[in-house]
């Protein structure tokens, strides 16, 4: 069957054409929207009261939906003096998707939502993404809601799962929050600075000393955001702004989500967990080859830590290499994923962790909602029988769904950012080299992170050899070599929206030949003429987490 899709040329194709491009279910099916459109209110049967808790959504200013509300204040328990208790309320979508219904056969099949700059894919009907199922201000909603209790060291020393009805007290965006606290609150935010927004700052100094005593892997990655008019052009690309207010959350739904790991193991009841396995040894043998030319000291054999990476980080945090070392310790990363059978999580250092914190987006958190109402018999709608023994094909499915949605999204904004780019052609920019490869350099522009292609034909008249462990090409008559992590400038040949590919001529000069490193192996030639690959980019980053 041919589906027209428009103009390939038309601002808003590049998110279609990533959609179909990925083969990913777009809509639902009639029987899952008739399941949505009658869904019923929540009222307070066989749930706890939680309205009297000024429970709040922090979410970026553009969100679609809100899965999550915060509330926080000190432990008034005599024994937990500093103490802190952290009050975590996420939409209760079990209630709404029931294991074999229509709604869960789609939500299953999408494994998650895909977001673009123009649009997004749910994987839920909007009457439930944006509607019963997002926490919206002033409105009743269900919540499967989690209250936690730290010491003043920042450490968990319980938790309590309970099924409620809530009432977000506001919706603020990350930059009112942030704001607000940082002495400019507006109208919305500024009654809520005392009693809301200042506890759960308190609580986060102090959970942030747990967090610093566990030494989660502290990689720092420059995001952008691609800002869209009406009529879907890209008006600019910018780096997103990194605030403390993302790091509260983040941190919140962290423990939440370990309380969910720990609660269902504790009750032995199956689930999906988020698990992320140490880097190989190859890796890490790969790194030290790779600082070793750098100048960094990196000695091989010890077994990967998180605090070992971490002071690597921070000891070139404010030199020039800081970038390229932070890229290149990512890539170290195996990618995280999901799994019904435990090997931790090595990036954020814990023993068990399960996504419980967004079903509204992620079918893996539904699985572990249905898992404690189970466990902790809240209701009739808990993991099934029949779910459980396909736990870990569900675990591979939507580990599978979860890279084709990074996939389509990192392809539309390729598309979106070339077709920003495609005016500037004969423009020159400044970069940095993140891919190495025999064909040629990848640069990324530092003006707006797009990458392109330099073709190792554009180099020069000599060959070029590919040393992968110096992640270097290396001139092989004179020695001269293009490495990874060096700035240079580039000028911008070609941008081809339908594709988002870039190709980049060099301006700059190679490096000139080390005179202490060992002369490059014949019969190892980078390719020199024919055609660059019509799109390129670097080695992906990895998963989330």
């Amino acid at each position: 069957m041919l589906e027209v899709l428009g103009r390939e040329d038309q601002p808003r194709a590049a998110s279609l054409i990533a959609l179909h491009a990925h083969a990913i279910p777009s809509g639902f099916s009639p029987a899952a929207e008739a399941e949505a459109e009658a869904a019923p209110a929540p009222t307070l049967k066989g749930r706890e009261d939680l309205r009297r808790l000024p429970l709040v959504t922090i979410d970026p200013v553009d969100a679609r939906d809100h899965d999550d509300a915060v509330y926080a204040h000190p432990d008034e328990d005599p024994a937990n003096p500093g103490g802190h208790v952290v009050w975590v309320a996420i939409a209760d979508v079990a209630a709404y998707v029931r294991a074999g219904s229509a709604l869960d056969r789609d939500a299953w099949t999408k494994g998650n939502s895909v977001y673009f700059p123009d649009r997004v894919e749910p994987m839920l009907p909007e009457r439930l993404s944006a509607g019963l199922c997002s926490l919206v201000e002033a409105q009743d909603r269900a919540c499967l809601a989690v209250r936690m209790t730290f010491n003043a060291a920042g450490h968990k020393t319980g938790h309590r799962f309970v099924r409620g009805l809530m009432r977000s007290a506001a919706k603020l965006s990350y930059e009112q929050a942030q704001a607000a606290i940082d002495g400019a609150p507006d109208d919305k935010a500024g009654p809520l600075l005392d009693p809301v927004l200042r506890p759960l700052w308190t609580a986060y100094a102090c959970l942030l000393k747990g967090r610093l005593a566990r030494q989660p892997l502290e990689i720092s990655s420059l995001e952008r955001r691609i800002r869209l008019n009406p009529e879907g052009q890209v008006v600019s690309i910018e780096p997103r702004a990194s605030l403390e207010a993302h790091r509260l959350i983040e941190e919140f739904m962290i423990q939440a989500n370990v309380a969910a790991a720990e609660e269902l193991e504790t009750r032995k009841v199956p689930l999906i967990y988020r698990v992320h396995d140490a880097p190989s040894r190859e890796k890490m043998d790969q790194l030290g080859d790779f600082l070793q030319t750098l100048g960094i000291s990196w000695a091989k054999g010890e077994p990967p830590r998180t605090e070992r990476f971490n002071r690597l980080l921070a000891a070139v945090r404010e030199g020039p290499h800081s970038e390229i070392v932070n890229e290149i310790v990512l890539r170290t990363q195996m990618q995280a994923h999901y799994n019904a059978e435990n090997i931790g999580h090595f990036g954020l250092n814990l023993d068990r962790y399960a996504h419980f914190t967004s079903p509204i987006r992620r079918y893996a958190d539904l699985v572990v909602h249905r898992a404690l109402i189970r466990a902790l018999k809240l209701g009739s709608d808990g993991l099934s029988d029949a779910e459980i023994p396909r736990l870990t094909e569900t675990a591979e499915h939507i580990t599978a769904t979860e890279r084709r949605a990074m996939a389509a999204e990192r392809d539309a904004a390729d598309r979106y950012v070339a077709a920003f780019l495609a005016d500037r052609v004969g423009a020159s920019f400044t970069g940095r080299i993140t891919g190495v490869t025999r064909f040629g350099l990848f640069v990324r522009l530092s003006e707006t992170g797009a990458d392109g292609l330099v073709p190792v034909s554009s180099l020069g008249s000599q060959y070029f050899v590919h040393d992968d462990r110096a992640h270097a090409l290396v001139g092989e008559r004179t020695g001269e070599r293009w490495r990874l992590g060096a700035t240079v400038e580039v000028k911008l040949l070609e941008a081809t929206p339908i594709t988002g590919g870039l190709l980049f001529e060099m301006l700059s000069e190679p490096e000139p030949a080390d005179p202490d490193a060992p002369r490059p192996r014949l019969g190892v030639r980078a390719r020199q003429g024919g055609r660059a690959p019509p799109k390129g980019r670097p080695p992906p980053r990895r998963g989330r987490r």
